[in-house]
């Protein structure tokens, strides 16, 4: 089992080539940068969490621009949006994006992505209906995945339609890097298992890690897929222990991401101390 590493993003944070070597040359598999280009002032969407919006969610940098600069400091380090927000950008730039984003890093970008919480933030960068994220997304990844592989891609989906198009570079690998769903309710899931090559779950927020793969896994295979080829990258949200990331790693998860926690979220100065604190863990795993 590899252990990622995840970060806000903010400009408060260390930087991200400091931060990327520094967790490359202690054994980390990944570094990954979420998402969310702004915050709507209005409220009415409530934080999922409960209580007041954290102030670092209004802070957060662009998460590409972000991996270029740690994957130029890197060489090995796997560069992850966790997660991505593929609906609130426009298509045909986004692509062209991740597609440089993975070849300027010799393909070691992987795109975790999700539909979304913030219905104000969802309607002000996209058209797509916000009742239909979930079909939005799935879409949206398909179409992403042949403008990265075909070489006159077309798309014609109920929310996502184009003739065929000239579109370069394409990404090192067919389809384009990998795609996990970070998604937790039954439609999520659903979808996780059909289309996504990953699924990323927070561990504080399912009701019984073990049971919960084993359901997913029994998914993959009702919908005709390899569960095996399917990576599991579990968000360890509960306090980290070497007995906890072995335990995770028993129950067939890929990937660990830890972090500081939102707890921690305004304390920059935590970070380095605590990825050496955790890179002793690593050859346990």
């Amino acid at each position: 089992m590899h252990l990622g590493f995840s970060s806000m993003n903010t400009a408060d944070d260390p930087a991200p080539h400091l931060l990327a070597k520094t967790l490359e040359e202690a054994g980390f598999e990944s570094l990954w940068y979420g998402e969310h280009s702004h915050i709507p002032v209005s409220r009415l969407t409530p934080y999922p969490p409960g209580g007041e919006l954290p102030e670092p969610y209004k802070k957060m940098m662009d998460p590409y621009i972000s991996l270029m600069a740690a994957a130029a400091a890197t060489t090995t380090l796997k560069l992850g949006t966790g997660i991505a927000l593929l609906m609130e950008r426009e298509l045909f730039s986004q692509a062209k994006t991740i597609a440089t984003l993975d070849r300027l890093s010799n393909g070691r970008v992987v795109i975790g992505c999700g539909v979304g919480w913030n219905q104000e933030e969802f309607e002000n960068a996209t058209r797509l209906p916000f009742k239909r994220r979930y079909l939005g997304l799935k879409e949206t990844v398909l179409a992403q995945r042949a403008l990265l592989t075909d070489a006159e891609p077309e798309f014609h989906g109920e929310l996502i339609n184009f003739d065929p198009v000239w579109f370069e570079p394409k990404a090192t690998r067919p389809g384009g890097p990998p795609v996990t769903l970070g998604a937790m309710g039954p439609l999520g899931v659903k979808h996780a298992a059909q289309w996504a090559d990953g699924w990323m779950p927070v561990d504080v927020a399912m009701q019984d890690v073990e049971q919960d793969i084993k359901r997913f896994r029994a998914l993959v295979s009702d919908h005709g897929r390899d569960p095996d080829a399917v990576e599991i990258t579990l968000v360890v949200m509960s306090p980290v222990t070497a007995d906890l990331l072995k335990s995770y790693r028993d129950m067939g998860v890929h990937r660990c991401n830890i972090g500081v926690g939102m707890e921690n979220w305004d304390k920059p100065e935590i970070v380095m101390p605590m990825i050496e604190q955790f890179s002793r863990l690593i050859p346990e795993l």
